[in-house]
């Protein structure tokens, strides 16, 4: 048996309503700490919005510089390669025709009477990159054929950053490939021929 004395009734009320009022308390504050937890996950959500608005942002503005750069000296360059390019898209062309189920968007077009050039430009360019392009000019041409355009398509890739191994994918594949090197622009020939589609 305990010696402890037993709590009176006044007490034990006493402790009741002190029980009750930190329970108060304790919900007042996980009230508080879930009002604040909401509010700080609404402030990251929208500060993450702004942050890929931003970059969004960012990541264009180095596409037009890149695409800019690449318009800006492609029509000499491909003419030093014997192609005399009459046309130049300035922000890209888009081609759809839902007969055929085809859509698509090329970064820049370059036209004659008698060959197109469809090129694809990246802040840094990759495999998978080159390989979306590819299917591109398959749509590209099927496209072309449903409208009678019998013209000749070649195609490139350029970008700002192109490691080693991505410049030689899209060579071997008959791609022209366009570097941006300083402030000068180089245009590098597939060994061989270039793919015509």
């Amino acid at each position: 048996m305990s010696n402890a004395p037993v709590p009176t009734f006044e007490e034990m009320m006493a402790l009741f309503r002190e029980t009750e009022k930190q329970s108060r308390k304790t919900d007042k504050q996980i009230r508080e700490l879930r009002l604040s937890l909401k509010e700080a996950e609404e402030r990251r959500k929208k500060e993450q919005k702004n942050w890929n608005k931003r970059f969004a942002e960012f990541g264009d503005r180095i596409g037009e510089l890149i695409e800019t750069m690449v318009r800006g000296g492609i029509v000499h360059l491909f003419q030093e390669l014997g192609y005399t390019f009459t046309q130049c898209s300035r922000r890209g062309m888009s081609f759809r025709e839902d007969a055929i189920d085809v859509h698509g968007e090329v970064d820049l077009f370059l036209e004659n009477g008698d060959y197109a050039l469809l090129v694809e430009v990246k802040t840094k360019l990759t495999i998978d990159d080159i390989k979306d392009h590819l299917e591109r000019i398959k749509k590209y041409r099927l496209y072309a054929d449903y409208r009678n355009d019998k013209r000749q398509f070649i195609a490139a890739v350029g970008g700002g950053v192109i490691d080693d191994n991505v410049r030689d994918y899209a060579l071997k594949h008959g791609l022209y490939v366009i570097l941006q090197s300083g402030r000068n622009i180089e245009v590098i020939q597939p060994e061989g021929k270039p793919k015509v589609w």
